[in-house]
């Protein structure tokens, strides 16, 4: 009895972080919103929102796929260009500090995939490439994902 309250406590946990990355995106403060969706995201192995536009249960933008990895436009752009850019295996990748020497390759192939799309939408002068990792790194889904951002001058510092 006492392990299914704790998987019941844990599956309510994760539908609630899940109801919060989503109205992270329905808030007029994004930047308040976001903060509030990674606090609430609860670090899991779990399918994530990306597992669902991988298997395209959910509908998204997408800009590039390969064998490896997908990149969709951001449904909460915090610029011109927001394309999120997603191992299409997680592998235990939910986050840059789960990586191991194994995951090298895919974290390389990430980072390649963002140049090529990069340069596919014309972001000639610059652009920003983010990774959030945890709760204080603003990590709201748990699924490695990189951010590219451009189309328009970044400032520094960042955040």
């Amino acid at each position: 009895m006492k392990e299914s309250n704790s998987i019941d406590i844990k599956k309510e946990r994760i539908r609630l972080s899940r109801i919060g990355v989503l109205n992270s995106h329905l808030s007029s403060d994004p930047m308040a919103s976001e903060k509030e969706a990674a606090l609430a995201a609860v670090p899991s192995d779990s399918p994530t929102i990306f597992d669902k536009i991988i298997s395209k249960e959910i509908p998204s933008k997408v800009v590039y796929e390969d064998d490896e990895v997908l990149a969709f436009r951001d449904i909460s752009p915090q610029a011109p260009t927001h394309i999120l850019i997603i191992p299409k295996v997680k592998d235990g990748l939910s986050g840059l500090s789960k990586a191991e020497e194994r995951h090298c390759e895919i974290l390389g192939r990430l980072l390649y995939t963002a140049k090529v799309v990069a340069k596919q939408e014309g972001l000639d002068d610059g652009f920003r490439i983010v990774i959030n990792d945890g709760p204080s790194g603003c990590q709201s889904v748990y699924h490695i994902h990189v951010h590219l951002l451009g189309g328009r001058q970044m400032n520094w510092p960042p955040g």
